[in-house]
C-alpha cells in the first residue's frame, strides 16, 4: 500500500512511512488510500486478539506477508508481554458499560498495545528498505509512551532510542519507570518544560535537513515512537475491532448495532485509531473525546474552534495534558475531503497563530461522530471515589476523566443510557498513587510504593510485579536539561553510540 502526507501529494511506500516516521513536508503519512468498509463481523467472529491482529494490519500494511505479520503479532502479543490472554479484557461494569482494560502489558499502560509491536514492524520495514543506518527513535512523552517505548526498543539490534518528558509533567511512577529504564542502547532526559515543548521541537528535527546530514554522516537516521509514526498508531486499531468482536459474542450488543467509544484524550492517536476502525466498518456510533483542564479539543468539537491560546495546566491526569494534539492533524485532513492543500493550510494557520476554525459544513460532519467533554481534577477524584464506592472497580484519573465526560455526555444526550458504551481504560492506577489516595481517603506513605501498599490492602487491587519490581532497581537516568539544550543532548547520545 501507498502512503501519502496531509500536506502534499508525495508517495511513499509503506515501509518508507513506518521507517522514517514523519514525511519531509511537515505532515503526517495516511494510506493513500484508505481501506474504508474493509471489516465485517464475519470476518473477525471467533478470533483471538493476536488472530484479529493479522486480519487488520494486513488490510493497511501489504508490503509484509501473512506469515511474517503473523509471526510478529505473535511475538509482541505473548505471555512473556501481557499478564492476560485476552490482551485487552472487557470488563463489565453495568448493562449499558463496559471498561476496555488496555494496561495488561509490560509497563501497564495502553501504549504497550502498540508498542509490543511497532518494534517489529520497524526492523522488517528497514529489512525491505534495505537501509544499513543506524535508527534513533526520538520521542517526546508526556508519561506513558516514555516507559512503553523504552521497553519496545530495548536491546533491538541496530536502533537506539532518545526519549524527552517534563520534569514537573509525570507521576512519581512514571518517572521511576524510566528513570530505572535497563537497556544498552536508551537514553532519558527531562526537561524543564512541557509536553507541547518537547514535542514542537522534535517535529522540527524531523524535517531539519542540516541535523539529518549530520547524523547522516555518522551512519545515524531519525525515526519517532510517538504516535506521529502510522506504525505507532496502525496497531490501535485493532483492539476496537477486537473490542466489537467480544460485545457480540457477549451478547452486550447485536451484530448491526453500534457501540460508542469514550477515549481520554491527550495526543489524539487513540480516538483516531478508534475513528479509523470505525471508517473500516466496525459500527462505532458516538466517539467521546474525554479531556482534562487542558480542554482544547472539548472545545473544538463543540465550537470548531481549535484554540492552543490558552493556559497550560499541569493536572493529576499529565498524560492528558497536551495542548498540540499531533493526531488532530489526521483528523483534519480526512474532515477535509483528504485535501492536502487544505490540511496545509490549517497546519500553518495553526503554526502562526495558535487557532484554527472548521467551518460550519465541516463541523456538522464532526458532531455527526465526534463529541467531547471534560472534568477539572476536583471532579476526577470523586469520580474515582463514587466508580470504586458504587462498583468496587478502581479507575486510575485518565479512565476517571474518561468517565467524568461519558457522565456529562449522559446528562446532555438521554439517549445514550440505552446504547452500549466502552470506556477506554488507559492506565493501571498504581501508576497514580497520590491521587489515589487523595480520592479515596486513604493516608499517603512516605513514597509511592509505601502509598500503593495502603492502596492494595484498603482496596484488595493487586500490586502489580512490574511495578513492585522497580522498587529495588537502581535510578540510571537523573539528567534535567533546559529545552533548548535537547539538539546537544541528542547529538551526545549519539557520540555514545557511534563507532
Amino acid at each position: 500500500m501507498k502512503y501519502t502526507s496531509t500536506r502534499g501529494d508525495v508517495m511513499v511506500d509503506e515501509t518508507y512511512a513506518l521507517l522514517h516516521g514523519l514525511a519531509e513536508d511537515g505532515g503526517l503519512y495516511v494510506p493513500s488510500t484508505f481501506p474504508s468498509n474493509s471489516l465485517t463481523y464475519e470476518m473477525i467472529a471467533n478470533k483471538s486478539y493476536q488472530e484479529i491482529a493479522v486480519i487488520v494490519l494486513e488490510k493497511l500494511f501489504t508490503s509484509f506477508s501473512q506469515k511474517a505479520l503473523r509471526e510478529m503479532v505473535q511475538s509482541a502479543y505473548s505471555e512473556i508481554n501481557f499478564d492476560t490472554s485476552d490482551i485487552a479484557p472487557l470488563h463489565s461494569l453495568s448493562e449499558h458499560v463496559s471498561i476496555l482494560e488496555l494496561f495488561h502489558g509490560r509497563t501497564q499502560a495502553f501504549k504497550d498495545m502498540a508498542l509490543s509491536l511497532f518494534p517489529y514492524l520497524l526492523v522488517a520495514a528497514k529489512k525491505i528498505e534495505k537501509e544499513s543506518k543506524n535508527i534513533l527513535i526520538l520521542t517526546a512523552t508526556s508519561g506513558d509512551t516514555g516507559k512503553a517505548a523504552l521497553e519496545g526498543f530495548k536491546d533491538v539490534e541496530g536502533t537506539h532510542i532518545q526519549i524527552f518528558y517534563p520534569t514537573d509533567g509525570v507521576s512519581p511512577m512514571q518517572k521511576e519507570q524510566m528513570q530505572k529504564q535497563e537497556g544498552s542502547n536508551v537514553n532519558v532526559t527531562a526537561i524543564n518544560g512541557n509536553f507541547d515543548d518537547a514535542q514542537q521541537f522534535l517535529k522540527r528535527l524531523f524535517v531539519d535537513e542540516t541535523m539529518a546530514d549530520t547524523v547522516a554522516q555518522k551512519d545515524v537516521m531519525f525515526s519517532s515512537a510517538n504516535s506521529i509514526n502510522i506504525g505507532r498508531l496502525a496497531p490501535q486499531i485493532i483492539y476496537y475491532v477486537f473490542t466489537y468482536a467480544e460485545l457480540v459474542s457477549t451478547g452486550a450488543i447485536h451484530t448491526d448495532e453500534t457501540f460508542n467509544v469514550v477515549v481520554p484524550t491527550g495526543n489524539f492517536g487513540n480516538i483516531l485509531a478508534a475513528y479509523y476502525a470505525k471508517k473500516m466498518g466496525i459500527p462505532i456510533g458516538k466517539l467521546i473525546c474525554a479531556s482534562n483542564q487542558n480542554n482544547v479539543l472539548t472545545d473544538f468539537f463543540n465550537t470548531g474552534t481549535y484554540d492552543m491560546n490558552r493556559p497550560f495546566y499541569t493536572t493529576i491526569s499529565p498524560s492528558m495534558d497536551i495542548l498540540e494534539s499531533s493526531n488532530f492533524e489526521r483528523f483534519l485532513y480526512y474532515i477535509s475531503g483528504e485535501d492536502s492543500e487544505r490540511t496545509s493550510f490549517w497546519m500553518e494557520t495553526l503554526k502562526k497563530t495558535g487557532c484554527v476554525s472548521v467551518n460550519e459544513d465541516e463541523l456538522k460532519r464532526i458532531q455527526h461522530d465526534f463529541s467531547g467533554a471534560y472534568i477539572d481534577d476536583e471532579e476526577t477524584k470523586s469520580i474515582i471515589d463514587e466508580v470504586y464506592n458504587s462498583y468496587g472497580y478502581l479507575l486510575d484519573p485518565h479512565t476517571a476523566v474518561a468517565m467524568g465526560a461519558y457522565i456529562k455526555e449522559l446528562q446532555l444526550h438521554l439517549e445514550l443510557e440505552q446504547q452500549h458504551t466502552v470506556i477506554a481504560a488507559t492506565a493501571h492506577p498504581f501508576k497514580f498513587p497520590d491521587p489515589i489516595c487523595e480520592a479515596l481517603h486513604i493516608q499517603q506513605g512516605h513514597n509511592a510504593y509505601e502509598s500503593l501498599e495502603a492502596i492494595s490492602a484498603v482496596t484488595g487491587v493487586a500490586f502489580p510485579k512490574q511495578l513492585l519490581e522497580l522498587r529495588n532497581k537502581k535510578l540510571r537516568f537523573t539528567k534535567t536539561i533546559d529545552k533548548e539544550a535537547m539538539k546537544e543532548e541528542i547529538l551526545l547520545f549519539v557520540d555514545s553510540f557511534v563507532k
